[in-house]
C-alpha cells in the first residue's frame, strides 16, 4: 500500500483531495492579537480527521518587489539570487555567512506509525514542495561582504560547500562551527577568509535520520566560548513516530567542544530555533514552534528563557501543564514538571529566527527587544505569520505587544512571495533577513539611512 501511494499519480490525487477536504470547515475563533504575550487566550482543542491545510504557493517577488517595512523603516536587497537561504551568521569583521540549505530526504516508512499515518506524512511532502520547502538541499554556506559600506554586499562568494543540510554557524576564536542536520563540525578560519577548503572536522554527532522531522540545527556559543549549544527538533508532532526515534530530540544540547561530548540541557521543547543571550540578565532565550493538528487556534509558537535541567511539555503538555490528550502513554510527572513558557507568538506562525536588538542605529523603540523571524504557517486558516517582528523588554523580559516589521510577504492572491527565515545585524546595526523563498537577504534599516558605517 505505501509503494502504490508514493507513485506519483496516486500521491497527487491523494494529496488533492486531502487538501480540499483539510481546507473545509475548521478556521480560527480566537483574534490572532489574543494569542501573543505572557498568557495568551488557549482555545479547545478541535482536531479534526484530515489536518487543516493552507498552503501559500511560492511564487517570489515580482520585479523590484520587496516586503513592506513598518514607519520610519526601509528595505532594500542586501543580496538576492541566492539558493534558499536559511540562517544569517555575522563573522567579526562584518562578513556575514548565509546557509543556503533544504532538509536531507526523510523515510517516510519509518517509525512507528500507522498506515495513516505514513499516508499523512507523504502527503505533508508533497504540500511543503508547493510552499517552496521542497527544493533540493544547496547544502553551501556563502559569504557576503559589504566593503564599501553601501549597505549592498558586492562580494557573493561560495564559503563552503559539500555540507549535509548546514543551518547553524558560530565563530569561537579561529574555529568555526557549522550544525549539520546530523552532526556539529568544525573548520579553522582566518580573519578575512572568502573561501574555507579544510575538512571538517567532526565534533560531536547529532540526532539525525531516517525519518528528519525537523532537521534545522542551530548553535550558539557561550560568552566565554567554552560551551556551545545546539537546537535538535522533535522526530514527530505529537511522539506517533514512536519515542524511541525521540532521543536527545525537542531539547538544546550543551556541547564541549574540546572533550567532544554532548549532554541534554533542557528538553520538552518541540522545535527550537533561534538562539541568543539576554544581555540584560545574561540568560540563553530561544524561540519554538509547537505542535500541529489541533486546530487554526493551538498552539501558539513561543520564545522563552531556559533553564538548565528545564522541561517545557513536548509531547505531554503544552504551555506549561495543559495536557495534550492525543499523546500515549501519558507522563503526568513530567508535566508537573513542564516549565510555561515566557511569551507566545501565536499559533502555527513558524517563528524560527531570533535576534536580540543591537546598537542604536534602529529607531529608539527597538532598541531593547527581540526580533523574529516568522516563516508562516500551514496548519491554520487564515494564515498566520509571514512577517518579521519586533518583541519590546523591559528590565530583561518582555514587556509590550509585538510590532510589525516586516510584512506583505503574501500577495493579495495568497500567493508566498517570500517567506522570511534567520535574522541577524550587519555592523552598522542594521536588521538583515533571510528570505528562502525570494531568495533573498534583506537590509532594514531607519528611511533614509540605508548605508551601512565602515
Amino acid at each position: 500500500m505505501i509503494d502504490a501511494l508514493e507513485r506519483p499519480a496516486r500521491l497527487g490525487l491523494l494529496a488533492t483531495t486531502c487538501l480540499g477536504l483539510a481546507a473545509c470547515g475548521e478556521q480560527a475563533q480566537v483574534p490572532i492579537e489574543k494569542t501573543f504575550g505572557p498568557n495568551p487566550v488557549l482555545a479547545q482543542p478541535n482536531p479534526t480527521f484530515l489536518p487543516t491545510v493552507t498552503i501559500a504557493d511560492a511564487v517570489g517577488w515580482p520585479e523590484g518587489g520587496t516586503p513592506t517595512a513598518a514607519a520610519g523603516l526601509t528595505v532594500a536587497a542586501f543580496a538576492d539570487g541566492l539558493d534558499h537561504p536559511r540562517w544569517l551568521y555575522r563573522l567579526p569583521n562584518g562578513d556575514i555567512l548565509v546557509a543556503e540549505s533544504n532538509g536531507p530526504s526523510s523515510d517516510y516508512s519509518a517509525g512507528d506509525q500507522g498506515l495513516y499515518q505514513r499516508a499523512k506524512n507523504i502527503v505533508a511532502g508533497w504540500f511543503k514542495s508547493n510552499a517552496g520547502a521542497g527544493v533540493e538541499s544547496p547544502n553551501r554556506i556563502t559569504l557576503l561582504r559589504d566593503a564599501d559600506g553601501d549597505g549592498t554586499a558586492e562580494v557573493k562568494e561560495e564559503f563552503m560547500t559539500d555540507l549535509f543540510s548546514p543551518f547553524g554557524m558560530t565563530l569561537v576564536g579561529d574555529r568555526l562551527y557549522i550544525a549539520n542536520a546530523d552532526a556539529l563540525v568544525s573548520v579553522p578560519y582566518q580573519e578575512g577568509q572568502t573561501e574555507i577548503t579544510a575538512t571538517p572536522e567532526k565534533v560531536v554527532d547529532l540526532p539525525g535520520g531516517p525519518i528528519n522531522h525537523h532537521w534545522t540545527k542551530n548553535v550558539i556559543a557561550s560568552p566565554d566560548g567554552s560551551r556551545l549549544y545546539v537546537t535538535v527538533g522533535s522526530n514527530s508532532n505529537v511522539g506517533e513516530n514512536g519515542l524511541d526515534h525521540e532521543i536527545n530530540r525537542a531539547a538544546i544540547l550543551e556541547v564541549d567542544p574540546v572533550a567532544k561530548t554532548s549532554r541534554l540541557f533542557a528538553g520538552g521543547l518541540r522545535n527550537p530555533n533561534g538562539m541568543g543571550w539576554n544581555p540584560e540578565t545574561g540568560e540563553l532565550w530561544t524561540v519554538v514552534n509547537e505542535r500541529d493538528e489541533i486546530g487554526s487556534d493551538l498552539v501558539p509558537d513561543y520564545m522563552t528563557s531556559v533553564q538548565d535541567g528545564g522541561f517545557y511539555g513536548w509531547p505531554y503538555s503544552y504551555y506549561g501543564q495543559v495536557v495534550d490528550e492525543r499523546v500515549e502513554p501519558m507522563d503526568l510527572d513530567l508535566v508537573e514538571q513542564a516549565i510555561k513558557p515566557d511569551y507566545a507568538l501565536g499559533p502555527h506562525t513558524a517563528s524560527l529566527g531570533l535576534a536580540f536588538a543591537e546598537g542604536e542605529l534602529m529607531p529608539e523603540a527597538m532598541r531593547n527587544g527581540v526580533f523574529i523571524g516568522q516563516h508562516g504557517s500551514w496548519n491554520r486558516q487564515p494564515p498566520a505569520g509571514y512577517e518579521v517582528i519586533f518583541v519590546p523588554f523591559t528590565n530583561g523580559e518582555p514587556s509590550g505587544p509585538p510590532v510589525d516589521v516586516l510584512s506583505g510577504f503574501l500577495n493579495d492572491a495568497g500567493e508566498a512571495q517570500g517567506r522570511p527565515v534567520g535574522v541577524t545585524f550587519d555592523r552598522a546595526g542594521a536588521l538583515l533577513v533571510a528570505d528562502d523563498v525570494g531568495n533573498v537577504v534583506w537590509r532594514v534599516a531607519p528611511s533614509g539611512n540605508q548605508t551601512a558605517s565602515n
